[in-house]
């Protein structure tokens, strides 16, 4: 299954900003407690972008563990060195296409973890061989990405706007099924993990600026909905008006964000 498709920067930072500022959970806590990384690992994360997770488990660690993060975009990948440089800590920050191999030893990774990127593989198989060949026996994979039931009030309130059907996300569309039976076939062990974010948007102006993050002009994911960006501005007011009938109507917006995360065992 070929997938044409990559996240703008700009729209993934305004999303992780809206998650952190209108949720009601603490997605970096419940990774921290799934996973516990600790000092001395050798840790992968693959679509690194920014370099969140990254941080996160630089500062878990106490700086104590050695961390390479590896993405395909540039611009996403000197925003991480930037803060790491502003940090002063010592993380890798490498260019990582994970369609092709990965440019580790076999074996070098304790722990190998992507958050909401790689299940964008062109080749499921090949990419998360490609995981499993660079762990260590007894290394870990964590994947996270939506699942299915995730932001449902979103796709509500367009198909209200449109009368359309919603395009198949590759994330949620793919993640319970397709991706966990292929980590499943090539790891030991394998486990389905959830976590629930309510994001309560107090007005509708950030939750149409979430909108916009999701459904940006140049995604191709959305192509069905609209060409060009007259058709886009039109289907924005679309949805606007009716999530602004939403919130007069329940004086809120409440979407929650359902997050799987996926633990393998080499």
């Amino acid at each position: 299954m070929k997938i044409d498709y990559q996240e703008p920067s700009k729209d993934l930072l305004m999303r992780i900003d809206i998650h952190e500022k209108y949720g009601s959970a603490n997605i970096d806590e419940w990774t921290n407690d799934l996973l516990k990384p600790q000092a001395g690992m050798d840790i992968l994360d693959v679509g690194c972008g920014a370099g969140k997770l990254c941080f996160l488990f630089d500062d878990y660690t106490k700086r104590q563990a050695k961390i390479v993060g590896g993405d395909f975009s540039n611009e996403l990948l000197e925003k991480a060195r930037a803060k790491n440089a502003e940090r002063g800590s010592k993380i890798d920050f490498q260019f990582l296409d994970f369609n092709e191999k990965f440019n580790f030893a076999d074996s070098s990774f304790d722990l190998c973890t992507s958050a909401f990127a790689i299940y964008y593989a062109s080749d499921l198989n090949f990419t998360f061989g490609e995981a499993h060949r660079v762990l260590k026996d007894g290394g870990r994979l964590f994947v996270s990405g939506p699942l299915p039931e995730n932001k449902q009030m979103f796709y509500e309130i367009i198909k209200e706007a449109t009368h359309a059907e919603i395009p198949p996300m590759p994330g949620s569309s793919r993640f319970k099924g397709d991706i966990f039976d292929t980590i499943d076939g090539i790891f030991a062990k394998t486990e389905l993990h959830k976590f629930e974010n309510h994001l309560t948007f107090p007005s509708v102006a950030p939750f149409i600026d979430y909108v916009r993050a999701s459904l940006g002009e140049d995604r191709k994911l959305w192509t069905s909905m609209f060409n060009g960006a007259d058709e886009y501005e039109a289907l924005i007011s679309k949805i606007q008006t009716v999530a602004q009938a939403w919130f007069e109507r329940d004086g809120k917006l409440v979407m929650t964000k359902v997050v799987g995360g996926i633990l393998a065992t080499k």
